[in-house]
């Protein structure tokens, strides 16, 4: 548990490093979080899923010995798997590190593989957030593609952020991005799409709990359709699952 001065420091170090990226463009600000002092030791967080292509290919031409961390839920499609290794070699990644739930969790909380049939959140926070926040000791912030256009909940989402219970820093160098910039971005990099992404699935996470999407849906609507949940719990404010978006 932070002391009170403690998250005090990290406010400033958060307010400075907004006030001198305020007005950079995405490279510039991967380049503060991975070189300013202010920001520390930063890992990258992708699921390699429909739009990741565009901030991975980002990093590895400013860095490409960051640490990108993929989360393997054993759950995923295996497009996702294979898309993953073209991605990390194409790109020249140096460190992509796959990370897993221990066999001894799953074997404790999921024995059978359906937890995920009777409560979803309680699935997620045991092959992803439990997962990430291990693999994310001894990292002082982790860069996310998150922008504000997904939901109104990030709409005044800043480039540096605080996470105040685990005291990282999260890193949004994508903040202002629209959905063109992004399509923009990966036409002119000839960057090749999730093979998902062709066949209707415009936001890929499990295979169990993504659906396709029909045209005029919320491209997060086939995320645990028919539910209300649209966060795998990730990105969590406080420790509490926020609903947001199509389905809530």
């Amino acid at each position: 548990m932070l002391t009170p001065d403690e998250l005090e420091t990290l406010r400033d170090r958060v307010d400075t490093l907004n006030a001198r990226y305020r007005h950079h463009g995405a490279t510039a600000v991967l380049e503060g979080a991975l070189k300013d002092p202010e920001a520390g030791e930063i890992a990258m967080v992708s699921s390699f899923g429909a739009e990741s292509v565009a901030l991975l290919h980002l990093v590895a031409m400013v860095d490409r010995t960051t640490p990108v961390l993929f989360i393997d839920t054993r759950l995923l499609f295996a497009e996702t798997l294979v898309y993953q290794t073209e991605i990390s070699e194409r790109l020249g990644l140096k460190d992509v590190r796959i990370v897993k739930a221990d066999q001894v969790d799953l074997d404790r909380d999921d024995p059978y593989g359906a937890l995920r049939l009777r409560d979803t959140d309680a699935c997620c926070d045991l092959r992803k957030t439990q997962v990430l926040e291990k693999a994310l000791k001894g990292f002082d912030g982790w860069i996310t593609g998150r922008k504000r256009y997904q939901s109104q909940s990030r709409a005044a989402m800043e480039f540096f952020e605080l996470e105040e219970s685990t005291g990282r820093i999260k890193v949004n160098p994508l903040a202002h991005w629209a959905p063109e910039d992004t399509l923009a971005y990966m036409e002119e990099n000839r960057l090749p799409k999730h093979p998902l992404v062709a066949q209707g699935y415009p936001s890929i996470g499990c295979a169990p709990c993504t659906s396709k999407v029909a045209p005029g849906e919320d491209p997060r609507s086939g995320r645990w359709r028919g539910e209300d949940k649209t966060e795998c719990g990730i990105h969590v404010v406080d420790g509490r699952i926020v609903r947001q978006g199509a389905n809530a």
